[in-house]
């Protein structure tokens, strides 16, 4: 495999990030760095590669590959060493280079640096962090940098790496150790886990010796038992089940003196990874308890999901043509928000009897629709962790309500103005011992009534990429057909 070294940087550029577009595993949620004088760039507000912050504007960032050059030939990835591809390599003064002058121009306001294996990890690992070194020490950029671990990569490197990125990530690919035996031979789940663990460590030797715990702010770190919010907590273990890939300890260790972690944070937007859905055919129950496992016991920020899109053709791959599943990475978000922010666990939302989500109602309604003995919920007198699980009810809504409540009687005008969506809350909840007029708990009923805007989103995942000509009266939700006096009234404008 020969890189291709007459290359200009804007071909490098083109290629690159191309071969980058397929790993999802990036946002800045986390870390708020203000500018600082000498330097140029800074982190505020959380998100970045098109996400959100928190005063609602989009960022950016610049998303690249170091190289596109890999020794693995993992069967999914666009970049295998088996593929015949034009390979080609920035060097990392280009980076910087790049990094610098978009941000300039305002086209972005961080670096995600991923690489393929160049040789070997050391190798590919020491380039990334002279990159990064550079960046920060000698270009003074203080933006948000979220960088790639490489599996197998010396620990020194990964450690000193922690001080100069805000995040760092390592890709887990596949839930279980067969599904990456079968299409990822080159990897194994030491060189994924052990990094991690060591990104854990350090992050909790710094937030200790910083002064503050960062962990202590993550609602997957204490869940409660039961709807009802007990006292009972819920203790970390790795998650059962046979093959799956969180079996081990995947201990780390320091490198660096305990004193460095005093002068600098290490890793301050925490860790995150990628999960490919759809390679392998592990369930979504199986996806969800790996997650809940790398949350509880590696302390993850962000497990990401990526529906498999069909890039090479293997006989132990899906057969091609076939559209990614797009819906069921939807849905296991849906669930990872609830596990992450909400009190659920995976053992409630899915089981070994329902192994995957529902294709027609979201995590939370149906977890609702299974559970009707514990609705209505009165919102007057309800626990936080109790509104938490109504449907359409979130975070904010949930103490919006405990805080209003205080002061008198709420409506369902009330709920509305503070951010509930109704057409969902309306059928498990009342307000002062009344139900919505005309809405009775009946599990048929609320099916029937909820499965029309769920069935409409879920066509619009799956079809995303489709687009039809409509005719005039070519409606998919229309009921009934349309009378020839219509027709007729269209043509003339009489409608």
């Amino acid at each position: 495999m020969l890189i291709q070294e007459n290359l200009c940087i804007q071909e490098k550029l083109k290629i690159l990030t191309d071969a980058a577009k397929y790993d999802v595993a990036c946002t800045s949620s986390g870390v708020k760095r203000r500018g600082k004088a000498g330097s140029i760039g800074n982190t505020l507000e959380a998100g970045i590669c098109h996400s959100f912050g928190a005063d609602g504007r989009c960022i950016s960032l610049l998303k690249i590959l170091f190289t596109n050059q890999c020794i693995y030939d993992c069967k999914y990835c666009v970049n295998r060493s088996s593929n015949d591809v034009v390979r080609t390599s920035f060097t990392p003064d280009e980076v910087c280079r790049l990094t610098i002058e978009f941000y300039r121009r305002n086209f972005i306001e961080g670096l995600f640096l991923s690489s393929g294996i160049l040789n070997h990890a050391n190798r590919t690992m020491e380039l990334l962090y002279e990159t990064v070194y550079k960046l920060r020490k000698q270009w003074n950029f203080n933006g948000y940098i979220h960088v790639k671990a490489i599996p197998g990569a010396d620990e020194e490197l990964v450690e000193q790496m922690g001080f100069l990125a805000d995040r760092m990530s390592i890709n887990l690919e596949l839930p279980t150790a067969e599904g990456l035996k079968s299409l990822a031979p080159g990897k194994t789940r030491d060189k994924i886990l052990k990094p991690m663990r060591q990104i854990q460590q350090g992050i909790s030797v710094s937030s200790h010796l910083l002064g503050y715990d960062r962990e202590l702010k993550k609602s997957y770190a204490v869940q409660r038992a039961g709807f009802a919010g007990g006292a009972a907590l819920i203790k970390p273990e790795l998650a059962n089940g046979a093959g799956l890939l969180l079996n081990g300890n995947g201990a780390g260790s320091r490198c660096i003196p305990a004193s460095a972690y005093k002068k600098n944070p290490f890793v301050p937007a925490g860790q995150s990874t990628q999960i490919i859905v759809g390679a392998t055919p592990e369930t979504d129950y199986q996806m969800l308890s790996v997650s809940q496992a790398l949350y509880r016991n590696y302390g993850l920020k962000r497990v990401f999901y990526s529906a498999y899109i069909p890039v090479n053709e293997d006989s132990k791959l899906p057969a091609p043509g076939g559209r990614p599943p797009l819906l069921r990475e939807h849905r296991l978000y849906q669930a990872d928000w609830l596990l992450r922010f909400y009190g659920f666990q995976a053992e409630e939302l899915l089981s070994e009897a329902q192994p995957n989500f529902n294709v027609f109602l979201d995590p939370k309604c149906d977890w609702a629709l299974r559970h009707l003995e514990y609705f209505p919920v009165e919102v007057s007198r309800a626990s936080y962790d109790q509104l938490l699980r109504v449907p359409g009810m979130g975070v904010k809504s949930a103490m919006r309500i405990v805080a209003a409540r205080r002061k008198g009687k709420l409506s369902f005008e009330d709920l509305k103005r503070m951010g509930v969506v109704m057409k969902r809350a309306q059928y498990f909840i009342t307000c002062s011992g009344h139900m919505s007029e005309g809405f009775k708990l009946d599990r048929d009923y609320i099916t029937n009534s909820l499965l029309g805007d769920e069935r409409r989103a879920a066509w619009d995942i799956e079809h995303k990429d489709s687009f039809r000509q409509l005719s005039l009266f070519d409606d998919m939700h229309m009921e009934m057909p349309v009378t020839r006096e219509d027709q007729y009234g269209a043509v003339v404008g009489s409608l």
